[in-house]
């Protein structure tokens, strides 16, 4: 086939009384640009119109009153703003798993409960408090969106390194790297050990859960050791292992060099064992993948997309059904419905009608007044030492309910609303979209310049990752091991750039 240039070549030269021959341009491949373009339409009416038309033509005993319509108009806001997450040219980690959880969480799932009448943890207050706690959703939400707006009108200044190398962008130290790795065997050995052995890890979460129970670390009015257990088992493995994927997917050195594949090997095995799925909650699983995924294709659009589009089938379908491993065989209990929804109402997505009974406490009780995130900044101190130290919001609530299980869940709108009332919220979710929008935004520069010691460049896919927890709540069940997160980071960064990284 003759090329554009050999035809070019070709072509007789244009003289007197002879025209150009035109020779038509090469053909460009398509671009995402077309490409989301031809997908918007079809993304935009699943997400914002026909799953929601779905749900609603479910049968049920659903009241059709404000509450439904505000859960509604909820359901396609989050909608929108995730099918504009997945369509948009720049990948934005953190906001996009804000507004996937959002739309799961808050907007389809409790709108499958309004719809079929039914939800996993009863309501006890008035309905006009669902009402309000929908009406706070969107508003936090609007916040969240007001937060990133400011965010995006601020020009980010980038650190420059001083010619010996000092106040450059945050990079992990190779030294204290080797150190992460090796606290990373010793904690995870120590955790496999005090256990039983790796087998127990393949059992269930019960088993796992009763062997804590007898190794003595947990005390039966604090769960500080079997929190610091399990964090420090499981963390500094999960982080050792991104730092070593960023170096392998970015490095062709690093690919050369046996003793790295080796070590990433091993480090993948130790994860297999103390973070496969079958021993950890659901929702640290959901952070393992995400952090892994996201890492492992830094400045991959598809991947980015393809984890915010099929996280929302993932959840919906699949995720009720993935509580297999809580429970031996004895305990276990296999979800039995006749509707696709119906898991919706029964399982797991309590985050509505949890704010709303949480509103109806604060009206018995009264707001707390930052004695909540008290408890969550100080959550290392054991209630031996502090006897008046807070419990989970979630747990709280649930013997305020008179429950029996109260791992129930507290979302972020529910833990501002309970310290410092409806403008407290306002601003904390306006805050939280305002860091996540910088974040997002030094993200992508982190992956395109800063090499493969970004530290940002595996911080941000574990936050992302994390977001889930955050969001579900309590925030005091997930300070531990946010809080063993950051000591890590802080042991391997540098702000010093040597001449070789130069």
């Amino acid at each position: 086939m003759t090329s554009v240039h050999e035809a070019q070549a070709a072509a007789p030269a244009p003289g007197p009384g002879r025209p150009r021959t035109p020779v038509p341009p090469p053909a460009k491949p398509m671009s995402w640009t077309m490409l989301s373009r031809a997908l918007s339409v079809p993304l935009i009416l699943g997400l914002v119109c026909f799953l929601p038309a779905v749900i609603a033509a479910q049968p049920g005993s659903g009241v059709r009153d404000n509450a439904y319509w505000l859960q509604l108009v909820l359901t396609c806001y989050a909608g929108a703003r995730l099918a504009t997450m997945i369509l948009s040219t720049r990948r934005r980690l953190l906001q996009g798993v804000f507004w996937m959880f959002v739309y799961i969480a808050m907007g389809v799932a409790p709108f499958a409960q309004a719809v079929i009448g039914q939800t996993p943890t009863p309501m006890v207050g008035p309905r006009s408090d669902l009402v309000t706690a929908v009406s706070l959703i969107l508003v936090g939400c609007a916040a969240f969106d007001l937060g990133a707006l400011l965010a995006s009108r601020r020009p980010l200044t980038r650190r420059r390194a001083a010619p010996d190398g000092r106040g450059g962008p945050a990079t992990a130290h190779r030294v204290r790297l080797r150190l992460l790795v090796l606290l990373a065997f010793a904690a995870s050995g120590y955790y496999v050990m005090k256990l039983g052995g790796p087998a127990i890890f393949f059992s269930s979460r019960q088993e796992i859960s009763a062997s804590v129970a007898v190794s003595g670390v947990a005390a039966t009015e604090s769960n500080v050791g079997s929190a610091f257990l399990k964090g420090f088992g499981t963390v500094p493995a999960l982080l050792a292992l991104l730092f070593w994927t960023r170096r392998l997917v970015t490095s062709r050195g690093a690919r050369r060099s046996p003793s790295t594949v080796l070590v990433w090997t091993a480090l993948l095995a130790l994860n297999l064992v103390v973070n496969n799925p079958v021993s950890n909650a659901r929702y640290w699983f959901l952070t393992v993948l995400v952090s892994l995924l996201f890492t492992a294709f830094p400045s991959s659009s598809a991947m980015y997309r393809s984890v915010l589009a099929t996280g929302v089938v993932g959840a919906l379908v699949l995720f009720p059904y993935a509580d297999r491993f809580r429970y031996d065989d004895e305990g276990y209990r296999p979800v039995q419905s006749a509707s696709a929804f119906e898991p919706l109402a029964t399982k797991d997505y309590d985050q509505t009608v949890m704010f709303a009974n949480t509103i109806s406490w604060v009206d018995t009780r009264g707001h707390t007044y930052g004695r909540q995130f008290a408890g969550t900044g100080l959550f290392f101190v054991p209630r031996a030492v502090w006897s008046g130290k807070p419990e989970d919001t979630g747990v709280r609530v649930g013997q305020w309910m008179g429950m029996s299980m109260t791992n129930l869940s507290a979302p972020l709108w529910t833990e501002f609303w309970v310290d410092f009332g409806p403008a407290g919220m306002v601003g904390g979710l306006a805050l939280i979209g305002y860091g996540a929008a910088r974040t997002d935004r030094r993200y992508a520069l982190a992956v395109l310049r800063d090499g493969p010691g970004s530290v940002l460049a595996v911080a941000a896919p574990l936050i992302a990752g994390y977001t889930f927890i955050l969001l579900r709540g309590p925030l005091l069940q997930s300070a531990g091991k946010l809080a063993i997160a950051a000591l890590c980071l802080l042991l391997v960064t540098s702000f010093r750039r040597t001449p070789r990284q130069r």
